[in-house]
């Protein structure tokens, strides 16, 4: 039995959640969201809690246990408290910030790159110390803006300059040491 889907997943206050045999619908302040699942795995409710099971130990049913039982997981906390994902830009002149609702980058371009947030996705810019929020209720939309904007400057590895996850271990590399002795 997979650790992960076996836990129930708990639906706090205020969100509602339809189920519709492997068709989830989650319903919460922050949004809604909609997804299938595999016929594979069995979806319940019960006293406010929602139970994934499987019919059997078979390889592609053990693979899509957890699976399963996380992203509905996801689903609740995203329309419950939402997602967050934070970016830092490091770089000499390198800033970030907000033009109405999209996100301009001055990243070493010979122009400024403005990013535009999908439905369900906002912005935030601490100028101060040069980071960006990626927010919203889908946690895997979040991830992929995320990437998209790192993407646009990923960090070199000789000065660290570029965009990147916060607390993220940028590989290093040592520079040119100098002339070799003949």
């Amino acid at each position: 039995m997979s650790r992960i889907g076996r836990m129930p997943v708990v639906v706090p206050q205020g969100v509602n959640v339809e189920i519709k045999g492997t068709y989830v619908k989650v319903k919460g302040p922050r949004g809604e969201m909609e997804r299938g699942f595999s016929p594979l795995i069995s979806i319940t409710q019960e006293d406010g809690t929602i139970l994934v099971q499987r019919g059997s130990n078979a390889p592609t049913e053990r693979a899509l246990h957890g699976t399963t039982r996380a992203m509905i997981s996801n689903m609740v906390t995203g329309v419950s408290s939402g997602f967050v994902k934070t970016l830092e830009i490091d770089g000499v002149g390198y800033r970030a910030e907000l033009a109405g609702n999209n996100l301009v980058l001055y990243v070493g371009y010979s122009h400024p790159v403005t990013v535009e947030p999908p439905e369900g996705i906002s912005f935030e810019v601490d100028t101060r110390t040069r980071q960006i929020r990626v927010m919203g209720y889908n946690k895997e939309q979040i991830g992929q803006v995320a990437a998209n904007i790192r993407e646009i400057r990923p960090p070199e590895p000789y000065k660290g300059k570029g965009i990147h996850y916060l607390g993220e271990k940028i590989r290093r590399k040592a520079g040119k040491a100098g002339k070799a002795k003949k």
